[in-house]
């Protein structure tokens, strides 16, 4: 492959990368003039067209995602045999090697890290894209750590294989979710699985669950409880612990709901490692029964999960069931109740207990009455979160703290339209119902995002013009001149800078090349004509008249007349070039002929 034109634009110059279903190669694009990668499709893929087909749909899907944390696309095609996507080439290492580089990677840079790769994956969300293979060989660093997620769409295109019926995605597995890895559906948070994995893999320099084979590694994201990355690391904190923890939960309503609320406890930790993850939802219809990890077999101890206890109650509620009617046959002998369900008629207890009492405050103040005297209340504590988005922070602040709510900046947006300082999101969110004394978790504008203005020099006007109408930018501004190092209508230079740090309201100024400034011009023929007339004539032609010579004539007519000139009639020479005349002068002593 290395030598390739690929549309007739992207020469393959060298292999950079492997995957399961591609292969990626440096490429130069002759018409920009730029470096660019180039994902090729396996021959193995190619004779399914549906693949194929999907492979395409979803690259072009994704070129139409812009952040600046993720590897942009710039064209989809195919050649023959060759599916190919071309993206932008970065500089840098992947997060895999990263890490095999320092066998652990800090706190503080993992969160700095972590952020940018949920500011990624986020961007992706609200477009209704779910990468479906976040690992850290699909995340690129660069030397100014910035984070570039690649791949996007292209496990989604794979959504028919599975463990089951093929090898083309196992090198994946110490990454899946358990749903994905039971060929359920998915959604967002199958991403936010996957991007936990890779956070615990960051912080301790392994992954959770490893096995011998694709499929027991995928076995076990099923089934094994995960280590704590704090158990394996002392000096994770707690907070960044828990976030991990949360992230990588089994059951997917368990887990952060969307990556918004993931960023939320991100910026808190990366602001105070002290910051307090919420790990589970109060919901008043959910009543957990806690039980022991380890379960007494009759003929032996058994060590199980929670999780097995479980499965092991709902699959014996048919069995109780037939062996309660054979105790009854059988002499009608009383079998002891197993703990699950002693805890289950516990639990049932314990909630009729609430219920009555509930029903107790709430009835019994408005039947006993003594005197005169007024009813007796019970008072409440709850509060509703009134609505403070778009408010500024010290505005928020007085309203919350009018009703007994904390105030706590969760920290900054920049991805807004929203006035910097005012408030753009919280959580608890407005109408919820809450204590007095509660924390209302507050996202702050930052002002409309900046970030850097794109290199747009070596490139065609029309082409630039275009990519900065798809970033969303202002019309530039265009001015020409000449060069004679830049072809002509090429993009010679700009401001701002590339890499400047712009918002959308930049005005962007191009500067064009009309082409060479060395000017041409075609010499006339002056020859016979009078001195005057043949000066005028050649400036008209933007030429100079060069030196004059005269030569000594006898015949009246020849005198101030041009006899010859250094540069032939037609001949293209640079403007403003010297020609040299010569004109004839009477000489009244020379002898007639």
């Amino acid at each position: 492959m290395i030598g390739t034109l690929l549309g007739n634009r992207y020469e393959l110059l060298d292999k950079i990368g492997e995957g399961g279903m591609a292969d990626v190669y440096k490429a130069r694009c002759h018409l920009l003039n730029r470096f660019v990668a180039v994902k090729v499709l396996k021959e193995e893929f190619i004779e399914d067209k549906e693949f194929v087909d999907k492979f395409k749909r979803e690259a072009t899907a994704v070129a139409s995602l812009s952040d600046n944390n993720i590897v942009n696309i710039y064209d989809v095609g195919s050649q023959g045999d060759i599916n190919y996507i071309v993206m932008e080439y970065v500089k840098g290492i992947t997060l895999k090697e990263l890490i095999q580089q320092k066998g652990v990677i800090e706190p503080t840079q993992a969160i700095d890290i972590s952020i940018q790769i949920a500011k990624a994956l986020d961007c992706a969300h609200k477009n209704n894209i779910i990468h479906r293979d976040v690992k850290p060989h699909n995340i690129m660093v660069t030397e100014d750590g910035l984070v570039k997620v690649t791949d996007f769409g292209i496990a989604k295109a794979s959504n028919s294989v599975t463990l089951t019926n093929t090898g083309k995605v196992l090198g994946s597995a110490h990454y899946f979710s358990p749903e994905q890895a039971k060929g359920n559906v998915v959604d967002c948070r199958t991403d936010i699985y996957s991007f936990g994995i890779v956070m615990y893999e960051m912080v301790t320099g392994r992954v959770p669950y490893d096995a011998e084979s694709p499929v027991s590694v995928a076995l076990k994201h099923i089934q094994e409880k995960v280590i704590p990355p704090k158990q394996i690391k002392d000096s994770i904190p707690d907070s960044l612990n828990s976030l991990i923890l949360k992230c990588i939960e089994k059951e997917p309503i368990n887990r952060y709901q969307s990556t918004k609320e993931l960023l939320v406890d991100l910026n808190g930790i990366k602001k105070n490692f002290d910051y307090e993850v919420i790990t589970k939802k109060n919901n008043d219809n959910d009543y957990t029964i806690v039980m022991s990890p380890i379960k007494i077999d009759k003929n032996n101890k058994t060590d199980k999960t929670n999780e097995e206890e479980e499965d092991d109650e709902d699959n014996d509620d048919d069995d109780d069931d037939e062996e309660e009617e054979e105790e009854y046959n059988h002499n009608k002998v009383k079998k002891p109740l197993s703990k699950g369900k002693k805890a289950a008629i516990i639990a049932s207890l314990f909630v009729l207990i609430i219920a009555v009492g509930v029903s107790s405050a709430y009835f019994f103040p408005k039947i006993f009455k003594t005197g005169n005297s007024k009813p007796i209340t019970v008072s409440s504590d709850n509060v509703t979160v009134p609505n403070i988005v778009g408010l500024t922070e010290s505005d928020a602040k007085k309203k919350l703290e009018t009703l007994g709510l904390k105030y706590v900046q969760a920290g900054n947006s920049s991805n807004t339209d929203k006035p910097a300082g005012t408030i753009t999101e919280c959580n608890p969110t407005s109408g919820t119902s809450v204590k007095k004394g509660t924390e209302i978790r507050a996202i702050v504008s930052s002002g409309q995002k900046s970030a850097e203005i794109p290199d747009f020099t070596n490139q065609d006007i029309n082409y630039a013009k275009q990519l900065i109408a798809n970033d969303g930018y202002q019309e530039p501004e265009i001015k020409y001149e000449d060069s004679d190092s830049v072809s002509k209508n090429m993009v010679i230079k700009q401001s701002p800078e590339p890499g400047s740090n712009g918002d959308k309201n930049t005005k962007i100024t191009l500067w064009v090349s009309n082409g060479s400034s060395i000017k041409y011009s075609t010499v006339p023929n002056v020859v016979g004509k009078d001195i005057d007339d043949a000066k005028q004539l050649l400036s008209d032609n933007k030429l100079n008249p060069g030196s004059i010579k005269y030569k000594p004539v006898i015949n009246e007519k020849d005198d101030g007349k041009v006899l010859d000139q250094t540069i032939d009639a037609g001949t293209q020479v640079q403007q403003w070039s010297p020609v040299n005349l010569t004109v004839g002068k009477l000489r009244n002593d020379l002898p007639n002929p």
